[in-house]
């Protein structure tokens, strides 16, 4: 039998599930209706008030939350409790405007870090093991909410944060780090890293389990992962509006459980705003159902996933969704075709000549848009023998075509030339005004 963090609430029957949610939104809606002068505003303008909601169902009358609300609220406009009940805050880098702050109650940090002991747990982590965070502390969410996850645990904690990469490698060994956490691409340049010092990760080291997320990865980035590092690869995932990380795939890697009696799920069709069926793709809007500084009503988190409804072999009812396989405002529109990332980096990462790294370039010539790939070679693949080369080429441009139904430029680049990156990565430069 799997062990549970909380057996009653994790194996709860899921109609016993759906009763605790309904109890929980109707609670939520009075809060915030209460409390937060925007979501009174809100629902006003759209005609719903609290007593309106009775079923789980009517959260299809409730308004939609965007990021763009917490900015256009900036600081603290959405928060339902003053500034004493808080503390602590998180805020957003602001790349694309006004950043978006967080505040946490103390219940709302304790509700985080149950969380994530929940998915520690469901992993087989345990007091005996060491977690070395090596996602960013301070105003990013990854870090400390990785931390106090770990803690609540019970397992100990080894807060090296990002960057250092070397001093990380020799703490790693020295202290019998057991598993890690941090972005996939950090851990890419960890492996290179350990590579270029004489270090195996998979001989040298006791690391077993890695947790990465912060960014859209690949099935086919996590088997390479798994193959050069001899650990097993899980999806760590949330989101800073929500409160930072909070779920992980479990010990059956079958999807992310999102833990029901703290989250309701939707996933909907981008465009129209309608459920779309379980197992196909949409937009994941999640409304949180215990925050108390930020509640927040059918949030678009812009993350594209699919919703699982079989049972999960490790006995958990909470629902699951697969890895993200991108962002809806991430998306590249190349002459008129819908190009994400991930699927670029799902066709590179099944070549093995291909290396770990590589980067999207969209431009206009003319009138003309025009996309170029640059693909860092592996180390053993490459060739004086231009044939070699030109046949490579064109293995990959025929790959990418396949899958994007659009031809690309390929250009192979020397193994370490693409930059590498510390936290979340880049992997797309748009050259287009538009």
């Amino acid at each position: 039998m799997p062990e549970y963090w909380d057996p009653e609430i994790e194996t709860m029957p899921v109609e016993d599930l759906k009763k605790l949610q309904e109890e929980k939104l109707k609670q939520l809606v009075h809060y915030v209706y209460e409390r937060s002068p925007f979501y009174r505003k809100r629902f006003d303008e759209h005609g719903v008030k609290p007593e309106d909601i009775k079923t789980l169902d009517d959260i299809r009358k409730l308004p939609f939350t965007v990021k763009q609300d917490l900015r256009d609220t900036y600081p603290t406009g959405m928060f339902c409790v003053p500034n004493s009940k808080l503390v602590r805050f998180h805020a957003s880098s602001g790349t694309t405007g006004k950043p978006t702050v967080v505040g946490y109650t103390q219940k709302d940090i304790d509700e985080w870090a149950e969380s994530l002991a929940r998915a520690f747990n469901s992993v087989g982590m345990g007091k005996d093991d060491i977690l070395q965070v090596s996602y960013g502390y301070g105003l990013f969410t990854g870090g400390l909410g990785a931390h106090y996850g770990s803690e609540k645990l019970g397992a100990t904690v080894l807060p090296t944060s990002s960057g250092n990469t070397e001093r990380q490698l020799e703490l790693m060994r020295d202290l019998g780090v057991t598993a890690i956490a941090c972005t996939p691409s950090y851990f890419l340049y960890m492996i290179e890293t350990a590579k270029k010092e004489g270090i195996s990760i998979m001989n040298d080291t006791k690391l077993k389990r890695g947790f990465f997320g912060a960014e859209p990865w690949s099935e086919e980035l996590k088997i390479r992962i798994e193959d050069e590092s001899g650990i097993k690869a899980f999806d760590i995932y949330g989101t800073s509006e929500m409160s930072g990380p909070l779920f992980t795939e479990c010990s059956a890697q079958s999807g992310i459980h999102i833990w029901a009696d703290k989250f309701l799920v939707e996933i909907l069709n981008p465009e129209t705003g309608e459920p779309v069926p379980d197992g196909e793709s949409g937009e994941l809007v999640i409304t949180t159902l215990t925050k108390e500084a930020l509640p927040l009503i059918r949030y678009r988190v812009r993350d594209i996933t699919r919703k699982l409804s079989e049972p999960c072999e490790c006995g958990r009812t909470h629902p699951r969704i697969t890895r993200i396989s991108g962002r809806s405002d991430d998306m590249i529109i190349v002459r008129g075709i819908n190009v994400f990332p991930g699927q670029v980096e799902s066709v590179l990462m099944k070549i093995p000549e291909v290396g770990n790294h590589f980067m999207i370039i969209v431009d206009r010539i003319g009138p003309l848009d025009s996309m170029k790939v640059q693909i860092e070679m592996h180390e053993s693949a490459f060739s004086d023998k231009m044939s070699d080369m030109m046949a490579l080429k064109r293995k990959i441009s025929s790959a990418l075509k396949s899958v994007l139904n659009l031809a690309v430029e390929v250009e192979l680049v020397e193994h370490g030339s693409l930059p590498r990156s510390e936290g979340k990565s880049k992997k797309v430069i748009d050259k287009r005004n538009i």
